[in-house]
């Protein structure tokens, strides 16, 4: 893949929004909200990607297996971790504080984009945000998301509804990495799990708000975003 996709619309343009630390149920509820204006009205509003960082939450996808939940909902209850079954693709993941969490809202057919030029997109942006610091994404051959050193950085799952994306990616930085042993992530039991803050040891791991700012920048030049 180029630097940049290529689309049907010269420069469109994208929307950024931080939210901050909020719980999952209410990010996802202003998810479906701004989702259904862009589905409604393709032209008269501009895509958006809303960038979260989680309280502690499990979220199950639609081809997702309570069996990588080994310990059931109680005990996530117990630990003080939400649990939802959502919509969008693949298995189970966690999300935290210390993990960039994007949902990019999209509309795939005003830009002229399939679902797996979208997919292969968001690893692009992912795997060029972290080579900013020096690290190697990479991909494997079947799976969604993004690796470095053998272990799982960034994980995708989106749902498409009306040609418009919503759910997304989210980027370990500098989670609690012992929160994923209350799951398999993404049904994936031979992979470990790794954080920027775990890579780059003992350098300081990047705040937050600098990856989000490579994060953006990154998107922006992968799909070919004006302001």
């Amino acid at each position: 893949m180029t630097a940049e996709l290529q689309t049907d619309t010269a420069r469109p343009l994208l929307t950024t929004e931080w939210r901050g630390r909020e719980r999952f149920a209410a990010t996802w509820d202003y998810q479906r909200a701004v989702h259904s204006a862009r589905r409604d009205d393709p032209e008269g509003t501009t895509d958006r990607l809303v960038f979260v960082e989680h309280q502690p939450v499990v979220t199950l996808g639609r081809s997702g297996d309570m069996a990588n939940l080994p310990g059931g909902e109680a005990a996530l209850a117990a630990a003080g971790i939400d649990f939802h079954r959502i919509e969008r693709g693949g298995d189970i993941t966690y999300h935290g504080p210390g993990q960039l969490v994007g949902y990019p809202l999209i509309h795939l057919r005003r830009r002229g984009l399939s679902l797996r030029d979208f997919m292969r997109g968001l690893e692009e942006a992912l795997i060029l945000a972290v080579g900013e610091y020096s690290l190697t994404g990479e991909r494997i051959a079947g799976l969604t998301g993004v690796w470095v050193n053998g272990r799982k950085l960034a994980a995708i799952g989106v749902a498409v509804q009306g040609g418009v994306t919503f759910h997304g990616f989210a980027l370990n930085v500098a989670p609690d990495l012992r929160h994923f042993g209350y799951i398999v992530p993404c049904g994936i039991a031979d992979k470990p799990v790794g954080s920027l803050a775990q890579l780059l040891a003992p350098a300081p791991s990047p705040s937050l708000d600098e990856v989000r700012g490579a994060v953006e920048r990154q998107f922006r030049a992968v799909f070919g975003y004006g302001g």
